[in-house]
């Protein structure tokens, strides 16, 4: 029997939690997360589509984007200054300082140096590409790496989990996810993947160790 695919998230996972990045782009432009969100949301709800969608699927450019965050947020909030924050370049503004969570980084290059094929699938931008593959270049390389902005289909989108494994070259019930969203999760299992939902680096590696078989790096 093979070993299994190891795919590892991006954000939340190989990156630090989401909340600590909202906290830090909160200190470097004056903005609140939940204001913040609430743009995105906003933004999406104009489109019909989940929060992220617009730039996870290209659908806009991070400048139209951008612009329609700041639209909603001079709207929402007209005493909020804005005049930090560099909205039409998010990706730029929003990854300054940012670095990977050494223990998921180690624990790729773990398992790869034990014999695993690892990926990386995650929801993410085309402009912002330069940023998050700079954070993440310690882990080294990857079998796979499967985006949905170049991939046109987001997680928790079914077809993603189909795409990433027929890109692979591997069986459904060969691949595990280790992702921070339950909803990602979820849909991966409805696809026969294996998953591992993270919520700390300890509970996660454990959680992997039992699924996989990887040797223990606690």
């Amino acid at each position: 029997m093979p070993l299994p695919m190891i795919w590892f998230d991006f954000g939340g996972v190989l990156s630090p939690p989401l909340d600590d990045l909202y906290d830090a782009y909160h200190r470097k432009t004056g903005i609140p997360p939940a204001c913040l969100q609430a743009a995105m949301k906003e933004v999406a709800s104009e489109m019909g589509v989940p929060t992220l969608a617009p730039i996870e699927t290209a659908a806009l450019t991070e400048a139209e984007w951008g612009s329609r965050l700041r639209r909603v947020l001079t709207a929402r909030h007209p005493g909020l200054d804005l005049g930090r924050a560099r909205l039409e370049t998010f990706g730029e503004q929003w990854f300054d300082g940012v670095t990977a969570n050494p223990v998921m980084v180690c624990a790729l290059r773990y398992a790869r140096d034990n014999g695993f094929r690892v990926g990386i699938l995650s929801n993410n931008v085309v402009e912002w590409e330069p940023y998050w593959t700079a954070i993440v270049a310690p882990a080294g390389e990857v079998d796979c790496l499967i985006d949905s902005c170049k991939a046109g289909v987001r997680k928790p989108d079914p077809a993603i989990f189909d795409l990433a494994a027929k890109t692979a070259g591997a069986a459904p019930e060969d691949c595990v996810l280790v992702d921070d969203l339950a909803e990602n999760c979820a849909a991966a299992r409805g696809q026969g993947w294996r998953t591992v939902h993270f919520r700390d680096n300890h509970q996660a590696l454990n959680d992997l160790r039992q699924l996989t078989g990887l040797p223990s790096i606690l």
